[in-house]
């Protein structure tokens, strides 16, 4: 089995930041979570630095989603599920979203829940054919947490939104290129050629510049008002709920789950 881990690797001003976790589609372990918010503050801090490419190793998948069988310890109350969304993974998508460079997304197959919150704090999304978009978690009985919930709504705004969450729907990547969640689409077979380009024609620009160009949109992007304390507490209720239960034993046992509405 292999080690779920984080890998950084450069070729001249060009970094490639690697989600490698092949035996569970690239899903995020907890420790590769903590990994990706510091590597990602750790190329942020570097000048010489001009672009960032994000993917998951190998072929089969960018990321689905968080490693689901860690949550029965990693997240098993809402405290720890305060701890881990608002603090570990909520961390590591700051971390992406507020690199000073230009970051691209280089996405095959699965990119869903976390992952494809991973690839909306980039600049850039560039997928394959293969590529699978979607946060079907109500179906395991959780709700989107705020500070990820904002990493997709930006890209997708408020009927799209409501539609990947309430509908649960798996997308290809033509139908997410038109809902506005990729920059653009190739065939699998170009994929890594495209998303290269795309780095070395951004690492050719000037990098001053690109930087500006990232503070500005962040600028002028809307910002919600701060959450209160109610409604932070009210994102969590769904521990507490015989529905949460019922998704978590259903995805254990790969079966369909019935929920109840309590």
């Amino acid at each position: 089995m292999t080690n779920p881990r984080i890998i950084v690797e450069r070729d001249g001003a060009i970094a490639t930041v690697t989600l490698s976790n092949p035996d569970k589609l690239n899903a995020l372990t907890v420790s590769m979570w903590q990994e990706l918010k510091r590597v990602m503050d750790a190329l942020s801090a570097e000048d010489a630095l001009r672009c960032v490419v994000l993917r998951g190793a190998g072929s089969e998948a960018f990321a689905a989603g968080a490693d689901i069988a860690e949550f029965a310890t990693a997240r098993d109350n809402a405290g720890r599920g305060k701890v881990y969304h608002r603090q570990t993974v909520h961390g590591a998508l700051k971390a992406v979203g507020q690199c000073r460079h230009p970051t691209v997304a280089m996405i095959h197959g699965p990119c869903v829940g976390g992952g494809l919150e991973i690839a909306c704090m980039c600049d850039l999304r560039i997928a394959g054919r293969s590529g699978r978009f979607g946060v079907p978690i109500s179906r395991l009985g959780f709700a989107i947490a705020y500070d990820e919930l904002a990493a997709v709504l930006p890209l997708t705004g408020r009927a799209v939104a409501l539609e990947i969450l309430v509908e649960g729907r798996v997308w290809e990547a033509q139908e997410a290129l038109d809902k506005g969640l990729l920059t653009r689409v190739v065939d699998d077979a170009r994929l890594e050629e495209e998303a290269y380009a795309a780095a070395r024609r951004i690492a050719e620009g000037a990098p001053l510049v690109n930087r500006w160009h990232k503070r500005f949109v962040r600028r002028l992007a809307p910002r919600p008002a701060p959450l209160t304390d109610a409604e932070i507490e009210e994102n969590f209720a769904y521990f507490a709920t015989e529905d949460y239960r019922i998704g978590m034993d259903a995805f254990a046992k790969k079966g369909k789950p019935r929920f109840k509405g309590r």
